[in-house]
């Protein structure tokens, strides 16, 4: 009997210990996950190259029980991986928590030259769908960096995602407040 796995991908600046991913670990644990939350390489700098490979060695084998849960950047990141995969599969359940495919209001001009490249390098959605078995994606009513419509219908027509709409959790951090995301849990209420 194989041990599901599921990788908890943090956001841009954030680490194994921010916002919900300690207390969802210890959820997903207690239900008998093996949870793994790495720690991204040059988190308050993310680049596409080095964040894929570093889900490549900490994954290694994609099976039907690998499971991720991406916030953020941590979504691209994981479409970014899926995409160069070889492998020919279907994964277990992927949960996204704002992910986004457009950004507005970034801070200033150095963030928007490091979210440059996740904004417009190609992503190559053939490749990701045909791993995905199921994918759910949790947007806030109140995205600071907006672009809900077009985020929402971008994973709608290229992942053929669920998506949630929750109210007014902004980016989903500690930072609006958000230490827990009961929804998030409860997509893997019936896994087996």
């Amino acid at each position: 009997m194989s041990m599901k796995r599921i990788f908890i991908v943090h956001r841009w600046d954030g680490n194994p210990n921010s916002d919900w991913y300690p207390w969802i670990k210890k959820e997903l644990e207690n239900k008998g996950f093996k949870v793994e939350v790495p720690k991204m390489p040059s988190t308050s700098e993310p680049k596409i190259d080095l964040w894929i490979e570093h889900l490549k060695k900490v994954v290694g084998k994609l099976d039907r029980e690998t499971y991720f849960i991406g916030h953020s950047i941590g979504c691209q990141a994981i479409m970014r991986y899926l995409g160069k995969e070889s492998y020919k599969g279907k994964i277990g359940k992927i949960v996204f928590v704002a992910g986004w495919f457009k950004l507005d209001n970034l801070e200033n001009d150095e963030v928007e030259s490091i979210a440059k490249p996740w904004l417009e390098k190609f992503i190559d959605f053939s490749k990701v769908r045909q791993k995905i078995n199921k994918l759910t994606v949790f947007l806030s009513s109140n995205e600071p960096y907006n672009y809900l419509k077009e985020n929402d219908s971008v994973f709608k027509e290229k992942l053929d995602a669920k998506i949630v709409i929750l109210k007014n959790k902004g980016h989903f951090t500690e930072d609006d407040g958000i230490t827990k995301i009961e929804e998030v849990l409860n997509e893997f209420k019936d896994v087996k």
